[in-house]
């Protein structure tokens, strides 16, 4: 940083509308349609349309004149406004654009990462339309910084820097994401054989009762609308995320989770102390006589496996009392209950640190990089 504030010491800066500055071309004619049609993995031409939405053809298969060979900025001007950077051949539906720099002293990648910064200014404009859009005059005119015009060596020298520091933050950052993914799949995947390992008892091996023996069954008196920002007490709802209220309605060790809505029979909750529950959310009460993390594991890895093969439809949308009251839970001795907790909670504790981590990490990240990003590239402007 400090070669690249020497670099800026005192450099002028001159504002090009984009289209003076690059050359503008045009797509190709095709349809979703058609690109899902002609698309072949592997292939060497990708093609984009919208979005995510990407095809990947042969060279053939759509005329040469709409084939761009140079590395480009691809303006998705529909829908999702935004600008993507390609520097293989491609091509893309001809009501989007693209630029490329017929001119050394200016690096279309600089382009690319200033005009990213400036997605909300034109994610605006095209919001003012009933399909969010945005007109070739709007990037057209639309003024670029090009750093140390009168000497352009140094300028290009300038955006190379300024691309290889951003560059390399979005490579680290890519890099860190896929190891910590990698690390919490590894981890949870570890987990779920252990579970199942633990978890797994012959029908004359141990006694089995139903939950409702070995629990209480119930729910809360709550409605979504209830929950208030900076309530006092944690409120289960139906959702994975917990809301606030300014009352409780139990003060237990419980289980919770929804009756129906988004992660019915998936999603769980492990609550110990003062908190208020949905109409529609479930509360598990393990008795004094068993070990409730036991029956946390268990009803975790078991419970909607049970449900779907119970339920009429091919999904379960909703769940009632008598399908938590019937489930059957092994019971062994308490000592083994409490070496199969010990266990399954340090995976628990592991998948889940890396789990919380993972987006803590990544976001703390994408802060860093747009810090650097916003530092490197305002420019002042004149009036």
């Amino acid at each position: 940083m400090s070669e690249l504030e020497n670099l800026l010491e005192g450099v002028e800066v001159e504002w090009k509308k984009l289209g003076d500055t690059l050359v503008r071309t045009k797509g190709t004619k095709i349809t979703a349609g058609k690109m899902k049609e002609i698309h072949k993995d592997n292939a060497p031409l990708k093609i984009f349309a919208g979005g995510k939405t990407v095809a990947f053809v042969n060279f053939d298969d759509i005329p040469s004149k709409d084939i761009n060979r140079e590395p480009s900025i691809i303006v998705k001007s529909r829908g999702v406004i935004e600008f993507e950077y390609y520097d293989k051949p491609f091509s893309h539906k001809n009501e989007m654009w693209s630029y490329y720099s017929d001119n050394e002293n200016i690096s279309i990648k600089f382009v690319y990462y200033f005009l990213k910064i400036q997605e909300p200014y034109f994610q605006n404009i095209a919001g003012r339309m009933q399909m969010p859009q945005i007109s070739t005059p709007d990037t057209e005119k639309f003024q670029i910084p090009i750093p140390c015009p009168d000497n352009p060596e140094k300028s290009l020298k300038i955006q190379k820097q300024i691309v290889r520091i951003l560059d390399t933050f979005t490579e680290l950052t890519t890099e860190l994401t896929t190891e910590l993914t990698t690390e919490l799949t590894a981890r949870k995947k570890q987990y779920s054989y252990y579970r199942e390992q633990l978890l797994t008892f012959d029908e004359k091996e141990v006694e089995w009762k139903t939950l409702g023996e070995v629990a209480v069954i119930g729910t809360g008196s709550h409605d979504t609308k209830d929950a208030i920002d900076d309530g006092d007490y944690t409120f289960y709802a139906r959702g994975k995320k917990p809301l606030k209220l300014n009352s409780y309605d139990f003060e237990e060790t419980a289980i919770i989770t929804a009756g129906d809505g988004v992660g019915v029979g998936k999603v769980y909750h492990w609550v110990q102390g003062k908190y208020a529950l949905h109409q529609r959310a479930y509360r598990i009460v393990p008795n004094a006589n068993v070990n409730a993390r036991f029956i946390y594991h268990y009803v975790l890895a078991n419970f909607y496996l049970y449900i779907e093969k119970a339920s009429v439809s091919s999904s379960v949308t909703s769940l009632r009392k008598p399908m938590f009251l019937k489930f059957k839970i092994p019971i062994p001795s308490l000592a083994e209950q409490e070496r199969i907790v010990s266990i399954l909670d340090k995976f628990d504790t592991i998948t889940t640190s890396i789990s919380d981590g993972l987006p803590k990490e990544i976001e703390l990240r994408k802060k860093q990089y747009e810090y650097y990003r916003e530092m490197l590239l305002t420019f002042p402007k004149p009036e």
